[in-house]
């Protein structure tokens, strides 16, 4: 057994809400909840900010976007608890929701809160007294996969799931979409990157792979591990992002941030996870692993990694674009300028070897 529990910590000033509205809220919502909880952060937030709540017997969570401008379509916490509850019949990794709140009074913008998983999850490194040998990292890394793949394979037939995205024509949306998003967040300086737009938007497939549920942001860092049997995984957090579209779209996302151990320094600095580690599948491997599994073909892969790190790339500006705004103080966020021009830089190297 590990005893490396996630923990959440000392709540960071700008990030506090008053805890005696939502206590009452909650005590109106949630039976048997007693006393006045303690709140504490846990670590991570760089988009929406997640709190545990601890009562006297019990511990929840609350999720809430963070201050400031937010992007068009992200952050929409009723959207993403909607997403959660639809999807935990059929996906048994997803959290129990136990309230949304859609009064802004409360603590000026919507939230929910769901069950706590306790759970070790896994960050760059893994934990000190969590250290398993290459054969045991290797059967975790094809789990991890495997809960992607399980996924993809819902039945998205049932009218609870047909709400949460369109499904068809996922690709070109999304190719617009993130081109729209990435020309709002540029700062003073910024690489347009107009040359990696444009090999995207000609390179995009004529159709989807398939109409499945995809989360969008599927990394070790957002998935829960027993910590009595810690090859097993028990729960898959962070659902802002996920919809119907494609499946290939999803494993190039996750690939964005899969940095293996050959990698150069430069983007070993980006690690979120322990991809590096002895025994962890490289992102050709998993590509192939998940081709194998699927049936789906994953021969011309380079135009879904390329958008997996240009969509990264807008991400990370679009925070850094709050912090150039004062939106947040989070020092953390200061470097993210030159994160962003990084991984345009990777995004022109798959380009320039591909065969597309």
């Amino acid at each position: 057994m590990s005893d490396s529990v996630d923990q959440a910590r000392t709540l960071r000033d700008e990030d506090a809400f008053d805890i005696a509205k939502v206590d009452a809220f909650l005590k109106q919502h949630i039976e048997d909840l007693h006393g006045t909880p303690t709140v504490r952060q846990f670590p991570g937030g760089a988009s929406n900010l997640t709190y545990l709540l601890s009562y006297r017997d019990r511990e929840l969570v609350l999720r809430r976007p963070p201050k400031g401008a937010k992007a068009k379509s992200a952050h929409d916490m009723l959207r993403e608890a909607h997403i959660m509850s639809a999807l935990k019949p059929h996906y048994a990794y997803v959290p129990a929701i136990l309230a949304t709140c859609d009064d802004e009074s409360i603590i000026g913008q919507h939230f929910y809160v769901m069950e706590r998983l306790r759970g070790i999850i896994l960050r760059s490194d893994f934990p000190a007294d969590l250290q398993l040998p290459p054969n045991d990292v290797r059967t975790l890394c094809t789990s991890f996969v495997d809960r992607l793949i399980e996924l993809h394979k819902v039945d998205t037939s049932s009218p609870d799931l047909q709400s949460i995205g369109r499904g068809e024509g996922y690709i070109g949306r999304q190719v617009g979409g993130w081109s729209e998003r990435w020309h709002q967040a540029l700062t003073e300086g910024t690489d347009a990157c107009e040359d990696v737009l444009a090999w995207l938007a000609q390179k995009q497939p004529a159709r989807d792979t398939a109409a499945c549920v995809i989360h969008n942001d599927f990394r070790f860092d957002n998935v829960v591990l027993d910590p009595e049997q810690p090859l097993r995984i028990t729960g898959v957090l962070d659902w802002e992002l996920a919809t119907i579209g494609d499946p290939l779209m999803d494993l190039g996302s996750s690939l964005a941030y899969w940095v293996q151990a050959d990698d150069e320094a430069t983007f070993q600095a980006f690690r979120r996870q322990p991809s590096n580690a002895p025994g962890m599948l490289t992102r050709r491997e998993i590509i192939d692993y998940y081709g194998e599994r699927t049936g789906w073909s994953v021969d011309n892969f380079d135009f879904y990694e390329v958008f997996g790190l240009f969509r990264l790339m807008v991400i990370i500006q679009q925070i850094y674009r709050r912090f150039v705004l004062g939106q947040t103080t989070n020092p953390q966020f200061a470097g993210f300028g030159h994160a962003a021009r990084y991984m345009g830089s990777r995004c022109r190297h798959i380009i320039a070897r591909s065969v597309l």
